[in-house]
């Protein structure tokens, strides 16, 4: 049990920070999700739209949950799955 003011603040501020970077993880693994299966469903257009939605959510991700360098490869990997669609 924390013993200072000091961290038994830190206890609370990185319990909040544990659950917004665990929601923005799991944001992102859904968002990439849908865009995988749309790709894989054969549509174009929702594909596009799904894709899109993904790379937002990896960009906001990047630097904070992730390294920007892996956001980078996740969006290229996506975007020419996206390109090679029929």
């Amino acid at each position: 049990m924390a013993n200072h003011k000091s961290s038994e603040k830190r206890i609370l501020v990185s319990a909040k920070k544990n659950a917004i970077n665990t929601s923005r993880r799991s944001a992102v693994k859904t968002a990439t999700k849908k865009a995988l299966v749309a790709v894989e469903s054969g549509d174009k257009a929702a594909a596009t739209v799904a894709a899109r939605n993904a790379e937002s959510k990896i960009m906001k991700s990047a630097g904070k949950i992730m390294p920007k360098k892996r956001a980078a490869r996740k969006i290229s990997r996506l975007a020419k799955k996206v390109s090679k669609m029929a």
